[in-house]
């Protein structure tokens, strides 16, 4: 399935994926919870939500942004976790083009991107209580960025209204 952008959408989602690659980048050592394999980066999710808002490619570019910056800072397991962020980024997307509202798309998408998260350490190693740990700190991250990304929506929506359809 070929995913048409707007050059607006597409301009959005470079500054997007950048800024989901700079955040781990400088925030890296502050705004840092580490707790090995848990990790959390405040804002880090932010520009995976927010892209959400404007859609389905472009939560996907920003998903990937945010991958490429953990694998450079915190390696692959960490980078791993952030891969998790393309797959509730693009369904969050979708169920937002179909009407949902910002706090029930945030919401439904916690255990999605907790489990996610949560689950696909196990290959690499990580012991299963390790990684419910994953899981717990991610639902907790998920709730503080939600947050901050609830406070930016109005700023984004200015811009890009919602769209119908897929």
């Amino acid at each position: 399935m070929a995913v048409k952008l707007s050059a607006r959408e597409v301009v959005v989602g470079a500054l997007l994926a950048a800024i989901a690659l700079l955040i781990p980048l400088a925030f890296r050592g502050w705004l840092q919870v580490l707790i090995p394999p848990f990790s959390a980066t405040l804002a880090a999710h932010v520009p995976v939500m927010l892209a959400m808002f404007v859609g389905p490619g472009v939560a996907a570019l920003t998903g990937i942004g945010s991958t490429l910056g953990f694998l450079v800072t915190l390696g692959a397991v960490v980078a791993a976790r952030a891969f998790v962020h393309v797959w509730w980024g693009v369904l969050g997307a979708m169920l937002y083009r179909r009407g949902m509202s910002p706090l029930a798309v945030l919401l439904l998408m916690l255990p999605l991107h907790a489990a996610g998260e949560g689950a696909i350490v196990l290959p690499l190693g990580v012991a299963p209580a390790a990684a419910l740990v994953v899981a717990g700190g991610t639902a907790l991250h998920h709730l503080a960025d939600s947050g901050i990304t609830l406070m930016l929506y109005p700023l984004l929506t200015r811009h890009f209204p919602r769209r119908a359809g897929g």
